[in-house]
């Protein structure tokens, strides 16, 4: 298998190429994918910093950060995927792990905040987060919202 090879980049640094494959990948995961008709760009684009896992010139891994919106909140991972094409090689707690090393560098620590598909929960207790609050319905999809404290 070929290395993936992982980047962080602000979306202004981003080049129109990568920019689409990160709207095609993301769409082909949430919208086409999972069934779900919703607005998959939005405005936490601009201001967030996208994780890649590249393969062969080829999105395979992605993951947002969104700086916090206001003080004294956290920041907030999001659009966490791995390509059908490369499930269930180990990549997306990979990927978590570059998310968290991002995090560090960016803020000092990994403390971060998500919206998990709720069928996720245990992937993302794996990687420190732990769960705050109920199952809930967004875009059609159950949720749970999640928090990181940094150890």
């Amino acid at each position: 298998m070929m290395e993936v090879v992982w980047s962080h980049h602000r979306f202004q640094d981003l080049s129109p190429a990568l920019l689409h494959a990160i709207y095609k990948t993301r769409v082909d995961v949430f919208v086409v994918e999972q069934h779900c008709a919703y607005p998959e760009v939005d405005d936490d684009d601009p201001v967030s910093i996208h994780v890649l896992g590249m393969q062969a010139h080829v999105l395979v891994a992605y993951a947002r950060i969104i700086p916090a919106k206001e003080a004294g909140s956290l920041p907030h991972v999001g659009r966490v995927l791995v390509a059908a094409s490369h499930r269930g090689q180990g990549l997306a707690h990979r990927l978590m792990e570059v998310v968290n090393t991002e995090l560090r560098r960016l803020y000092g620590s990994a403390r971060s905040a998500l919206a998990a598909q709720s069928h996720l929960q245990r992937f993302y207790e794996a990687h420190g987060h732990i769960r705050v609050g109920e199952v809930y319905d967004l875009d059609g999809i159950p949720h749970v919202d999640m928090v990181r404290e940094d150890p």
